[in-house]
C-alpha cells in the first residue's frame, strides 16, 4: 500500500521518521526531515513500519543530487543526498539525542564534531560481495541481495583503480572479498570463505598480496599475509582478518585527541580493552609505567605483539574482555575501551566498575550502545566530562565518538 506522509526527524540508521494515518512511526531511508513523500510499506509491524521511498513530492531545502549512480540501490551509503556540512550536523544531533533519551543525560557535554580529512575516497579497506554472475558488488538495501557496481566514491584512489581489474568465478562458499591499501601503496586482497578449498587465481600482473581465509585458517596465495598501515608516521602490521580503522587520517585524529585529552603522567598503569593490533597502545606505552591490553582475535593479538615488541612493560591478554577483566588484580589510573558495535558486555562493564580507573575513555562506533553503557557507568559512580564525535564514515550514518568519564565515587 502507498501512503503520502510528512517526515519530521532523521534517526540513527539513516532513515527519516514520519507518521502513518493510524499514528504509527514509519522509517524511510534516503529521505529527509521536512519532506512530503510517497512510500510503500516493506515492513509492517504492530508498533511501527518501514517504507520504501517511491517519490519525493516536496523536497527538503537541503537535499542535493547524490554523486553515485548506485545510491538508493546499494546499501553502503545513506547520506549522499545531504551536503557534508549537513551530514556533520545530523550526526552530532543524533549522538546527542541518543545520550539524552537512552542514558538520560540532560544537555550532554558535546564537543564540535571532528570532520573527515576528506568526505570522499577515504577508505583504506573495502569489502565486496559477489553477485550470481561473479561480479563485484555490495549488499543491497534489503540486506539480502548483491548489487553489482560500476563505481564507488569511498575507497582510496589506488583501490578504485584496482578493483575493476579483478575478475572472479562464482565459487561456493566465497562470502567476501576485502581489499586493503597499505602505506607502501600495495594492496592486500583477502578472500573469506566458508569452505576450505582455495580458488585458483592469476594475479601475477597485479601488485597485490592474496590471503585465503577459511575455517582452517589463513593461506597465503600470493605475496605477504599482512598490510602495513601508517598512523601519525608509525607503522602497524595488520594481518588479513585483523581489524583496523578504515579511515587512516581519522584514526590519527582520535589518537591525537586521546594524547591531548587524557591526564597522562609518567609511570601510570593504563588498561587498553579491545586493543586490536595496538593502535592506541603504541602511542600510550611510552607514557605508561605499565600497560595491560586485552584482545580476543588471535590474528590481532599476533599483530599487537609484533607492533609493540619494543616495549618490555606492555602485557597482552588474549581472550574476551568479560572473561579476562574479572581475573585481573590491578589498579589502573586510565582505561581505554574500544568495543565493537554491541558495546561492553555486562561482565566487562561490571569488572571495570570493580577496578575503578580514575579516568575512562570510551571509543564508540554505535551511539545507542554507547548511551546504554554510559547510563550504567554513570549509575556506578562515573561522571561524563566530554563527548567528541569523529566522522570516520562520511556519506554513511555511522558516527564514531570518544567519551571521557571520571571516577567521582567516594571523592
Amino acid at each position: 500500500m502507498i501512503y503520502e506522509i510528512e517526515l519530521t526527524t532523521l534517526t540513527y540508521g539513516g532513515e527519516a521518521l514520519g507518521r502513518l494515518p493510524d499514528g504509527r512511526a514509519v522509517f524511510v531511508p534516503f529521505a529527509l526531515p521536512g519532506e512530503r513523500v510517497r512510500v510503500e510499506l516493506v515492513e509492517d509491524k504492530r508498533g511501527y513500519a518501514r517504507g520504501r521511498l517511491v517519490e519525493v513530492l516536496r523536497p527538503a531545502p537541503g537535499r542535493i543530487a547524490p554523486r553515485c549512480a548506485h545510491f538508493t540501490a546499494c546499501g553502503g551509503c545513506h547520506y549522499q543526498h545531504l551536503s557534508y556540512a549537513d551530514q556533520l550536523e545530523a550526526k552530532t544531533s543524533i549522538l546527542k539525542d541518543q545520550l539524552e533519551r537512552i542514558a538520560g543525560i540532560t544537555n550532554p557535554p558535546m564537543r564540535p564534531i571532528v570532520p573527515s580529512a576528506s568526505p570522499w575516497y577515504y577508505r583504506n579497506t573495502v569489502q565486496f560481495h559477489l553477485d550470481p554472475q561473479g561480479k563485484l558488488g555490495f549488499q543491497a538495501v534489503d540486506g539480502k541481495t548483491v548489487v553489482a557496481i560500476r563505481e564507488c566514491h569511498l575507497p582510496e584512489e589506488p583501490l578504485n583503480e584496482l578493483w575493476p581489474q579483478l575478475d572472479f568465478e562464482p565459487l561456493p562458499g566465497l562470502e567476501r572479498i576485502a581489499l586493503r591499501l597499505d602505506a607502501r601503496g600495495e594492496v592486500l586482497v583477502t578472500l573469506e570463505s566458508t569452505t576450505p578449498e582455495a580458488p585458483a587465481l592469476s594475479v601475477e600482473e597485479l601488485p597485490v598480496s592474496v590471503v585465503f581465509l577459511s575455517p582452517e585458517g589463513p593461506t597465503v596465495l600470493a605475496g605477504e599475509a599482512f598490510a602495513v598501515l601508517e598512523v601519525l608516521r608509525r607503522p602497524f602490521r595488520v594481518s588479513a582478518g585483523s581489524f583496523f580503522q578504515v579511515n587512516t587520517a581519522m584514526a590519527g585524529a582520535m589518537v591525537t585527541h586521546l594524547l591531548e585529552t587524557l591526564p597522562l603522567k609518567d609511570g601510570q598503569t593504563i588498561l587498553d580493552l579491545y586493543c586490536g593490533v595496538g593502535l592506541f597502545s603504541a602511542f600510550l606505552a611510552p607514557r605508561a609505567g605499565r600497560l595491560i591490553a586485552v584482545e580476543s582475535a588471535p590474528s590481532a593479538c599476533e599483530d599487537f605483539i609484533f607492533n609493540l615488541d619494543e616495549f618490555d612493560h606492555v602485557e597482552l591478554y588474549q581472550g574476551e574482555a568479560g572473561v579476562v577483566l574479572p581475573s585481573l588484580e590491578v589498579q589502573p589510573q586510565i582505561a581505554i575501551v574500544d568495543p565493537p558495535r554491541a558495546g561492553l558486555e555486562r561482565p566487562a562493564l561490571d569488572a571495570l566498575l570493580r577496578l575503578r580507573p580514575d579516568v575512562l575513555a570510551y571509543v564508540s562506533c554505535d551511539p545507542a550502545t554507547l548511551a546504554r553503557d554510559c547510563k550504567r557507568l554513570l549509575s556506578g559512580g562515573y561522571a561524563l566530562q566530554q563527548v567528541t564525535p569523529f566522522d570516520l564514515f562520511p556519506q554513511t550514518y555511522h558516527v564514531e565518538s570518544v567519551v571521557l568519564m571520571t571516577n567521582v565515587k567516594n571523592k
